[in-house]
């Protein structure tokens, strides 16, 4: 019933880029870490780069467990599942990294998401996937769910910060400098967003 692929491309990526949801999974290398799973659905803030490669925006929270996965071992899954339409569910199996706010590539990744809201809600990295396995299985379990709208609650919060308050609302977590088993996660303090390229 599944289905192996070499590269995100045609209707695969027509899919993925529909779903107004996906999840993302990450893990510890040690075997008693804790495993986690998060729900991604701010429209605007994922894309697919290349037939190989996807990113999406990391943006304020009250941890930083795939962040602190990822500089620990790079390991990642993204899903997809069809909620609507024809069932299907995708998953992507890759290396990840976080590219932060001082990282030289930012400003270019960046570039990829034209109509997201950086400030409104908080941008903390991009995350960059490097597809190693893209797989698709029937889906037939899935219920039907209808999408309403998009919250707003996140940027309504978020939007009302600078780099310094979001720095300090960082700092009074106890998860976002360190994951929930004491690995590296967010690196403090918060560097400044970069100024967008000047027009023309």
């Amino acid at each position: 019933m599944g289905k192996t692929y070499e590269r995100i491309d045609g209707r695969l990526r027509a899919f993925i880029e529909e779903q107004p949801l996906f999840f993302t999974a990450t893990a510890p290398l040690d075997g008693d870490g804790t495993v986690n799973l998060s729900p991604k659905g701010i429209r605007g803030s994922f894309a697919v780069l290349d037939e190989r490669t996807v990113a999406y925006l990391d943006f304020a929270g009250s941890n930083a467990e795939t962040v602190a996965h990822l500089r620990e071992n790079g390991r990642i899954t993204l899903m997809w599942c069809a909620f609507q339409g024809p069932p299907n569910i995708v998953r992507v199996h890759g290396r990840g990294e976080p590219v932060f706010r001082d990282d030289p590539r930012f400003p270019g990744l960046l570039a990829h998401f034209p109509t997201a809201d950086p400030a409104a809600h908080g941008l903390r990295a991009v995350i960059l996937v490097t597809a190693e396995l893209v797989r698709d299985t029937c889906g037939y379990a899935v219920p039907f769910m209808s999408y309403d709208e998009e919250r707003t609650l996140h940027a309504d919060r978020f939007r009302r910060e600078d780099d310094d308050s979001l720095g300090a609302y960082f700092r009074k977590k106890d998860h976002i400098a360190t994951s929930i088993d004491g690995l590296p996660g967010l690196p403090l303090p918060l560097p400044a967003m970069p100024a967008p390229p000047a027009a023309g």
